[in-house]
């Protein structure tokens, strides 16, 4: 995999506004967000895309999932409601090719997404 901005995010050599970090996980606001909350949740060990994810990576991928439910009860949106998104390769609308979920919050999200 080569090295992307979500890499040197990571790194530390560039800056983020991080707003949620483990030994597996980091999380940080979108440069370009689409909601009034839309958070990155990515991986430590990088994966360019959800293709690249195996079995044995299972536990990784439940921690991204559950870092940002943990992160929306905690930020007082949960029961509202908010969105989870993974994009996989250029049609699914992927630009940064490091494994990352969204998560988008405080608005009405619509259906079908686009």
């Amino acid at each position: 995999m080569s090295d992307t901005i979500f890499s040197k995010i990571i790194r530390r050599e560039i800056p983020a506004d991080i707003v949620f970090e483990s030994d597996d996980v980091l999380a940080f606001r979108d440069v370009n967000p689409q909601a009034p909350v839309h958070v990155l949740f990515i991986p430590k060990k990088p994966f360019a895309t959800l293709n690249d994810v195996s079995v044995s990576d299972s536990e990784l991928l439940g921690k991204l999932l559950l870092a940002a439910a943990a992160y929306a009860k905690q930020e007082g949106f949960a029961e509202q409601g908010y969105r989870t998104v993974i994009n996989c390769n250029e049609d699914g609308g992927q630009t940064v090719f490091h494994l990352h979920v969204h998560l988008l919050a405080g608005r009405h999200m619509h259906w079908p997404p686009g």
